[in-house]
């Protein structure tokens, strides 16, 4: 009973504490920029929270900057949804799948209908989300209280094998790339004995890396120079007036279980380190289409086909948000620099965050519904004038760019320094771009490399080796292990069936 007191006290208190000024003001300035960002292919919300990052060092509190960056990140998968149906270019890499029944209805005259029923199954997906984070609380805080410090070490462990193994095609690579952001980790003065690692007589390295330059410089400048290689306007014809719209809104609602499957699949995924949207919305997608009793309608203009992935892109946010804020293990690459966002105001992911911050997890909730809430009335209100606004040439954003790039990572140490740091970087991420290696794994890397070195220096000063025979850290490492082998486990089970002599008659 006192628990749930508790609980419900956290859960009324960040209500309360987003609507209050001025966090609710940060809120309305991230859903802004997010609402912008969306409609504008080529920028995407991970690039946009690494410029936006710096700024959250100037904010006062945690939820005011949380307001803020979540806020901006939220609604980035609503508005991107608005640009792949209206022009088949995806404003963002979760709302591909729409693509693929938005852009036919389009074309057929059905433009309003897609985007009613697009904005509005994504509000429904984005408040399951939340509401699925804040149902998993009571769950996930008593969990997390049974860990110590040797499993929070092979948590880290895992959240870094679990990227590198889910970012991208090539395991090898993706681990590798955890492996360079565990590197970096250890580089500056050794919290433990003082030493130096790895500074090669530069005073600048003696404090670590700073989390700002990094980020911006391996997920903002690559996507700037994308825009500058693309060039020219977003669009190359103007759609006609909108209508058909409520019709969307009904099909939301016609076929509201299967938004409902499609937002729990969002959230599954979610908490599934690292597949997060760009698959959930392709397994939402197939969902989708599998129903179909027609199956040829599919790719032809099937309102269904924009249920499906629409709710699932934004459920996962919520989804997102249960192992980053419960166990520190982001569960998309966004997730990893809220993560760094966390680390930043002064707050540590897993029990502290469910014991003496449980108000500002339970604002988080708050936010993403206040958040998809408002960006869809504005939708709504402004959806006949959204098509003009994808036609600003890349040409023009990119000084703005930076522009932003510059000050954020100045204002981050006021040192021109992280300013070498970010053009370093971001030529390293130009090239992990270029030759096909996976960021997020690296930056996961560099974030918990931090945590993992100090649990495991508490573990072992206080346990020796005997921790690594606790039952929970085998079955943790169990776990990593059989993460990192299913792959090729699967590849040759696969290979040797297709062998078999009765296979190949």
């Amino acid at each position: 009973m006192a628990e749930l007191l508790v609980m419900g006290d956290a859960f009324a208190k960040g209500f309360w504490q987003v609507l209050a000024w001025p966090a609710f003001g940060y809120m309305l300035l991230g859903i802004a920029i997010g609402f912008w960002v969306g409609l504008l292919p080529g920028i995407g919300g991970l690039a946009t929270l690494a410029l936006m990052l710096p700024f959250s060092y100037t904010i006062k509190t945690p939820i005011e900057a949380f307001c803020f960056l979540l806020g901006m990140l939220a609604v980035t998968g609503t508005t991107g949804d608005l640009t792949s149906i209206l022009f088949g270019i995806p404003g963002e890499g979760s709302s591909a799948a729409l693509v693929l029944d938005g852009y036919p209805m389009s074309k057929k005259g059905e433009a309003g209908r897609a985007l009613g029923a697009a904005i509005t199954s994504s509000l429904v997906g984005a408040l399951i989300g939340a509401f699925s984070l804040a149902l998993s609380i009571p769950i996930m805080r008593p969990l997390v209280l049974l860990f110590g410090s040797p499993e929070m070490f092979i948590i880290a462990i895992m959240g870094v094998t679990f990227i590198g193994t889910l970012a991208g095609a090539s395991l090898l690579k993706g681990l590798l790339a955890g492996g360079i952001g565990l590197m970096l980790a250890a580089i500056g003065v050794d919290p433990q004995t003082g030493s130096l690692r790895y500074t090669f007589g530069q005073l600048y390295l003696w404090d670590r890396l700073d989390i700002i330059p990094v980020v911006v410089g391996l997920f903002a400048i690559p996507e700037i120079v994308d825009l500058a290689v693309r060039g020219t306007s977003i669009a190359g014809s103007r759609p006609e007036k909108l209508s058909g719209v409520m019709e969307g809104v009904k099909d939301t609602f016609r076929h509201f279980w299967l938004v409902m499957r499609c937002s729990l699949i969002g959230v599954y995924f979610g908490v599934l380190p690292v597949l997060g949207a760009n698959v959930a919305q392709w397994i939402s997608y197939a969902h989708a289409v599998q129903g179909l009793k027609d199956k040829s309608r599919a790719g032809q203009g099937a309102v269904e086909g924009v249920l499906g992935p629409g709710a699932a892109n934004n459920s996962t946010r919520g989804g997102d948000l249960i192992p980053t804020v419960a166990f520190g293990i982001p569960g998309s690459g966004s997730m990893a620099l809220l993560l760094g966002a966390l680390l930043i105001v002064g707050l540590n992911p897993g029990p502290e965050m469910l014991k003496t911050h449980l108000n500002v997890t339970f604002a988080m909730v708050w936010v993403l519904i206040f958040a998809n809430i408002i960006v869809a009335g504005l939708c709504f209100l402004v959806l006949n004038h959204l098509a003009a606004l994808t036609f600003i040439r890349g040409s023009l954003l990119i000084p703005f760019l930076v522009l932003l790039i510059s000050v954020g990572s100045f204002t981050a140490n006021n040192s021109f320094n992280d300013l070498v740091a970010t053009l370093i970087f971001g030529v390293l991420g130009y090239f992990m771009v270029l030759y096909g290696w996976p960021r997020p794994p690296l930056i996961l890397g560099l974030i918990l490399g931090k945590i993992a070195e100090n649990y495991l220096w508490i573990s072992t000063a206080a346990y020796g080796a005997k921790w690594l025979l606790f039952p929970t850290v085998l079955i943790l490492i169990a776990l990593t292990v059989f993460t990192v082998a299913y792959p090729t486990i699967k590849e040759r089970m696969g290979k040797a069936k297709y062998e078999r002599p009765e296979d190949a008659i």
